[in-house]
């Protein structure tokens, strides 16, 4: 190599070096100005994810921490919020001191877009529409199956909520000037979508092939039985729950997804449930 190329590379890995470390010094992501869910709201807004002792709840944009103090005082979770004021973050941390907390819940200074959320059992957010929207990957992507979403008066296009409320609160007039408030609970779905090979001995001594199709929490498809194509009816999907029944066929189909594999029963009215079972082909 002679010596212009090598000056010309070492200049583009130092331009490199320094867009790295620029990047590195940039100011975390604003989603927002800050906004606080109306204290009135949040024991109601948490008790439709029905929280318990066994939850993890994270806030992204936790503000002064209201609701994470909350989960854990009220319904006795652990949890951490993340947010990029500094006094509000001390606020926060100094509340679950004075409430005799702070071993369960936490508050740090930290971008929302780069927080690790897996940890999550329940997810809650109040933030603005673009904001929302912009975390729908990140959401799919890092929370388990199951996971409960609570967003706060915006929803998550696309996504069907599992339950939907419309509340009116005067505290609310101060924040947004009317009194509406809308809570959305959004359960994450497993990804169930492709060609599985089930067993299902009460109709058939052969393999099933049953093609399933899914957008977000909607699902629908249909299952190859003795040759000939059966459509799925009333299939459902919530977290890592599947259930459906078979058009023509007496029985509703349910079970769990774990992963490749789901295992389940079919109820025909009968004392006795059957059992099924599927892996997904590779």
């Amino acid at each position: 190599m002679n010596q212009i190329p090598r000056l010309l590379w070492a200049a583009v890995m130092l331009s490199a070096a320094c867009a790295a470390h620029a990047e590195d010094l940039l100011p975390s992501k604003n989603a927002g100005p800050y906004v606080p869910s109306p204290q009135s709201v949040v024991t109601d807004m948490l008790k439709l994810a029905e929280p318990g002792p066994g939850d993890f709840v994270i806030d992204l944009g936790s503000g002064d921490g209201r609701i994470v103090l909350t989960a854990a005082k009220v319904f006795g979770a652990r949890g951490f919020g993340v947010e990029i004021k500094d006094d509000l973050v001390t606020l926060a941390n100094e509340a679950a001191l004075k409430e005799g907390i702070a071993d369960r819940v936490k508050f740090l200074k930290q971008d929302l877009f780069k927080t690790d959320i897996s940890q999550a059992t329940i997810l809650t957010m109040y933030l603005l529409p673009d904001t929302v929207n912009l975390l729908r990957e990140k959401l799919l992507k890092e929370l388990r199956p199951g996971t409960r979403i609570l967003s706060h008066d915006y929803p998550l296009t696309g996504w069907v909520p599992e339950k939907y409320v419309h509340m009116d609160l005067e505290d609310k007039v101060q924040i947004s000037g009317v009194t509406t408030t809308l809570i959305y609970l959004y359960i994450v779905p497993a990804r169930i979508e492709g060609t599985w090979t089930a067993r299902l001995p009460s109709l058939s001594t052969r393999p099933v092939t049953i093609e399933l199709k899914q957008r977000l929490t909607q699902i629908s498809g249909s299952a190859r039985i003795e040759g000939r194509s059966v459509q799925l009816e009333e299939a459902r999907l919530r977290g890592d729950r599947i259930s459906f029944k078979l058009a023509g066929r007496k029985g509703e189909y349910s079970g769990q997804v774990k992963g490749g594999a789901i295992d389940g029963t079919v109820d025909t009215g009968t004392a006795r449930k059957g059992s099924w079972s599927a892996s997904l082909g590779r």
